[in-house]
C-alpha cells in the first residue's frame, strides 16, 4: 500500500463532511446568542398547517408561513422566506467554492432545489395530508378544520412528496435533473441536519429529570441491546441468504437497524460503499416508514393497551425516520390515552407516549457516529487489509471517521453543560435551539429527499427487488418483533402520570 502523508487537518476546508460541520456549527453558535438576548436565527421560515378551502376563501401568505420567532413576527412571511434562501444559498455557495464545485452552476441549481423543496413542504402541510387526529401542541387540526378524512401522515407526507417529485425529475425530466445535479448533494444536506439533530438531543437532555430521566435510562439500555441484535442478524441474513456484497449488506443493515437514511449514508461514507447503495436504501426506508406509520399505532394499541410506554419505545426502535416516528407516536398517544379513558375512567397525561417514542429514537441517533466509526475500523483492518504485507496507518481511522459527528456531539454536550452549570439560561437557550433543531433541520431533510430523487435514475438501479424483499423480511420478521420484546423488558409496567383533578 502506498502511504500518503496527511495532516489531521487535511480536508477541513474542502470536503463535504467538514462543511457539514461548519454549516451546522455556524447556526448552532448563532442560536446560542439568544442566551444574551440576541436572536440571530428567528428569521427562519416556519410552516403552518393549512386547509385548502380556508385558504381559497381568504388567501394570505400568513396562513402558510411565518417567521420562526416572535422577534421577527413583524416580517412578511415572504420576506422571512427570502432571508432563509439568501442565508442558506450564501453559506452553501461558500462551501461549494471551497469544495471546488462550480459555484455559478451550484447557485442556479440550489435556487431551483430550494423552490421545489418549499413548494413540496408547503403542500405537505395541507391538513388533509399532515394533520393527525390527536392533540399535538395543544391543537387537534381535525377539529380546527372540521376534517372528515385525512391521511394522518404528519411530516412524513412532505418527505414522501419531496422524494416523489425528485424521482420524477430524475427519471422523466433527465435534462432538468442534469442541470440540478451540481447542487443536489444529499449527503452534505443530511450530515448538516445531523449536526442540528445534536441540538435536539441536548434539549431532551435538559428535561432528563423525574420520569423523563427514567425513560432516558430505560431507552438507552433498550436501544443498546436491540441494536446489538439487529445489525449482526440482518447483516448475516443479507450475506448468507440473499448473497449481497459486503458493502450493500452493511449499508442496508445500518439503515434498517439504526436511524434510517442518516445511518445508511454515514455507513456508506465510513466503508466507502458505492454511491448508489445509500440512495437505494434511503428510498426503501422512507417508503416502508409510511407503511409502519399506518399499521403500527393501531396494532400496538390492540396488542398491549396497558403497556403505553412499551408501545412508545417499540415505535421509536422500529420506525426509521424522525418525521414518521413523531407522527406515529402522536397517533399512538391519542389512541392509547382515549382507549384507557374509555376502559377505566382514568385519563393519562397526553404526550408521554409520544415523548417515549422520540426519546428512544434520539438514543438510536447517537449510534450513527459510533457505529460508523466502528465499521470504519472493521473495514480498514478486516475487510480491506487482506495481505500480511499490507500496513495501514492508524491515522486512517481519523480520516475515515465521519466528521459531521463531531458537530453533533459538540451541539449535544453544549446544551447539557448549559443545563448543568447555567440552569437559569435554559429558557433563553431553548429559543434559538428550537429554531435550529426544528424548521432548519427539517428543511435540510427536505432538501435531502428532493436531491436523492434528482440524482436517482431507476434505469441504473439493479437488484432493487432483492433489497426490497430483504428489507420487508428484516423489518416485519426481525426488527419489529425484537424491538417489541426488548422494549417490554426495559419498560414494562411504566405508565404516564394521571391527569390531576
Amino acid at each position: 500500500m502506498v502511504t500518503v502523508n496527511r495532516k489531521w487537518t487535511d480536508g477541513m476546508l474542502n470536503t463535504e463532511d467538514w462543511w457539514a460541520v461548519w454549516l451546522g456549527l455556524i447556526m448552532f453558535f448563532a442560536g446560542l446568542m439568544t442566551i444574551w438576548g440576541i436572536d440571530l436565527v428567528g428569521w427562519m421560515t416556519k410552516l403552518k398547517t393549512w386547509e385548502l378551502s380556508h385558504l381559497l376563501n381568504d388567501f394570505s401568505w400568513s396562513m402558510l408561513l411565518k417567521p420562526a420567532s416572535k422577534t421577527y413576527s413583524d416580517f412578511h412571511p415572504l420576506l422571512s422566506l427570502l432571508i432563509t434562501y439568501v442565508v442558506f444559498a450564501g453559506l452553501t455557495s461558500i462551501g461549494a467554492y471551497f469544495q471546488r464545485i462550480d459555484v455559478k452552476q451550484f447557485l442556479k441549481g440550489f435556487t431551483l432545489l430550494f423552490l421545489i423543496t418549499w413548494v413540496c413542504w408547503i403542500i405537505g402541510h395541507e391538513a388533509h395530508f399532515k394533520a393527525v387526529d390527536a392533540v399535538v401542541k395543544g391543537k387537534n387540526y381535525f377539529e380546527v378544520y372540521d376534517l372528515s378524512w385525512g391521511l394522518q401522515l404528519g411530516g412524513g407526507f412532505s418527505y414522501m412528496l419531496a422524494l416523489a417529485v425528485g424521482l420524477l425529475i430524475g427519471n422523466v425530466f433527465k435534462d432538468f435533473a442534469y442541470f440540478l445535479k451540481e447542487a443536489a448533494k444529499p449527503e452534505w444536506f443530511i450530515k448538516t441536519a445531523i449536526v442540528y439533530l445534536g441540538i435536539k438531543l441536548g434539549l431532551m437532555s435538559m428535561k432528563a429529570t423525574g420520569f423523563v430521566f427514567e425513560l432516558a435510562l430505560a431507552g438507552a439500555g433498550a436501544t443498546f441491546v436491540a441494536y446489538m441484535l439487529f445489525w449482526p442478524i440482518i447483516y448475516t441474513l443479507a450475506r448468507r441468504v440473499f448473497k449481497l456484497p459486503r458493502d450493500a449488506s452493511a449499508v442496508l443493515s445500518s439503515g434498517i437497524s439504526v436511524c434510517g437514511v442518516s445511518a445508511a449514508i454515514a455507513t456508506a461514507g465510513a466503508i466507502r460503499a458505492k454511491p448508489i447503495l445509500p440512495i437505494a436504501v434511503s428510498m426503501l426506508i422512507v417508503i416502508f416508514a409510511m407503511v409502519e406509520l399506518v399499521v403500527l399505532p393501531t396494532a400496538y394499541t390492540a396488542l398491549a393497551p396497558e403497556q403505553p410506554i412499551v408501545n412508545g419505545a417499540a415505535m421509536g426502535m422500529t420506525v426509521k425516520t424522525d418525521g414518521a416516528d413523531a407522527a406515529a407516536g402522536a397517533i399512538l398517544d391519542e389512541l392509547m390515552v382515549s382507549k384507557h379513558l374509555r376502559n377505566t375512567g382514568e385519563e393519562w397525561e397526553e404526550g408521554w407516549i409520544l415523548s417515549t417514542a422520540i426519546l428512544t429514537k434520539i438514543w438510536i441517533d447517537v449510534f450513527i457516529g459510533v457505529w460508523a466509526f466502528l465499521l470504519a475500523l472493521i473495514w480498514l483492518y478486516k475487510v480491506e487489509n487482506r495481505s500480511d504485507n499490507t500496513t495501514v496507518n492508524l491515522s486512517e481511522i481519523w480520516f475515515r471517521f465521519p466528521k459531521f459527528v463531531i458537530g453533533y456531539f459538540i451541539a449535544w454536550f453544549t446544551y447539557v453543560a448549559i443545563a448543568l452549570w447555567f440552569p437559569d439560561q435554559i429558557d433563553a437557550a431553548k429559543e434559538g435551539a428550537g429554531v435550529i433543531q426544528s424548521p432548519m433541520r427539517k428543511m435540510m431533510f427536505m432538501l435531502t429527499f428532493v436531491s436523492i430523487g434528482v440524482i436517482t435514475d431507476f434505469s441504473k438501479l439493479k437488484g432493487m427487488g432483492k433489497l426490497a424483499l430483504l428489507y420487508a423480511i428484516a423489518l416485519f420478521l426481525i426488527i419489529a418483533p425484537i424491538a417489541y420484546i426488548v422494549a417490554y423488558l426495559f419498560h414494562r409496567g411504566m405508565v404516564p402520570p394521571l391527569v390531576s383533578g
